[in-house]
């Protein structure tokens, strides 16, 4: 028994489209009407397809008999979205009809549109202290050449810039080692009062030269997660550093570790740590973005303070890797909240 086309169409799981030899619409799938609308059968296949990059393609088809692949582009009401479209001929009637499936790409898309966006960006921040180096040496080399004091002047620029860039090359290589073994979760003891008091120790002094005052909370108990410690330290030490960096001199950086309790976006038992300050707090509109990749709310501030734009990035990678969740809360002249929730041991899963 040979099934009919329409029935062939009905069981493909992609937007699925027969166009008949004379040009109408013979046959679509559920699939296909929800993305091209209903009622178009019996169509000219004109009406209902519309974009002139895949009439055209149909039409070679049409003419050549061969396969061909194009691209449909629709939007949902959010977001952009695209289909790979291919178009065959298909023997129909004695004659020949095509058959037009849809695919959706969208992911691939935006990966690739991600993926180049990250060159962009790290090819930017690059060049500038590039130029800038380039610049000094060519000064150093030419009309500073016997000038010492400009010399030492310009060495102290150079030497900030390469620093910049080390940094910024630091935190690359971090990201990318972070993304590597985020499937992979850690399993090893972490005692999280011994990470928070050697992090606060190690940023003390910045804390001090920047005029503010830094407190740590701890429980009477133990709280230990399975983790790794030394990523961890590195959230902590991203996150406080942001708050005293941004908080500005004369304000309060309060760190603390809350006891074991259920947490319902883990829906399990879990334990935050919160790094909070008094500083004056995140515009709204940039809250949902703080985490991608250089990202940054005051670039010019951010760049004079040494500022990457990839430390909250590498943050929410790491608490990923460790199935915890990240929040930030901020109001505008009273100052910004971080929390880290982190599952318990034997919650991880």
């Amino acid at each position: 028994m040979t099934a009919a086309p329409r029935d062939i169409l009905m069981v493909l799981g992609i937007p699925a489209v027969l166009i008949a030899p004379d040009d109408r619409i013979f046959a679509v799938n559920a699939a296909a009407e929800k993305l091209l609308g209903k009622n178009i059968e019996g169509r000219h296949f004109i009406t209902a397809l519309r974009q002139p990059t895949l009439l055209d393609t149909i039409e070679q088809v049409q003419r050549e008999g061969t396969m061909r692949e194009t691209r449909y582009l629709t939007n949902d009401g959010q977001h952009d979205i695209t289909y790979r479209v291919t178009c065959g001929a298909v023997p129909m009637q004695g004659r020949q009809g095509v058959l037009v499936s849809f695919e959706d790409i969208t992911p691939m898309e935006q990966a690739g549109q991600m993926r180049r966006d990250f060159v962009a960006n790290v090819s930017h921040e690059l060049r500038t202290p590039l130029t800038a180096l380039l610049g000094f040496i060519e000064t150093l080399q030419g009309p500073a050449r016997n000038d010492t004091k400009a010399q030492e002047r310009f060495l102290g620029i150079m030497g900030a810039e390469a620093e910049r860039m080390n940094r910024l090359v630091s935190d690359l290589l971090s990201l990318s080692r972070v993304e590597a073994d985020e499937r992979v979760r850690p399993v090893d003891p972490v005692d999280l009062s011994t990470v928070l008091q050697q992090t606060r120790h190690s940023l003390a002094q910045l804390a001090e030269d920047a005029g503010i005052e830094m407190s740590l909370h701890l429980p009477e108990t133990t709280v230990t997660v399975p983790g790794d410690s030394d990523q961890l330290r590195q959230v902590l030490t991203n996150l406080i550093e942001n708050a005293i960096k941004y908080s500005g001199r004369g304000t309060c950086v309060r760190i603390s570790l809350g006891t074991p309790d259920y947490e319902s976006r883990l829906r399990g038992q879990g334990v935050r740590i919160e790094v909070s300050d008094t500083g004056p707090g995140i515009e709204a509109v940039h809250l949902p973005r703080l985490t991608e990749r250089f990202y940054r709310v005051d670039s010019h501030r951010s760049r004079e303070l040494g500022g990457t734009g990839l430390g909250l990035a590498i943050v929410k990678h790491i608490v990923n890797r460790h199935r915890g969740r990240l929040q930030v809360e901020s109001q505008q002249g009273k100052g910004t909240t971080f929390t880290v929730i982190l599952p318990l041991q034997g919650q991880q899963d």
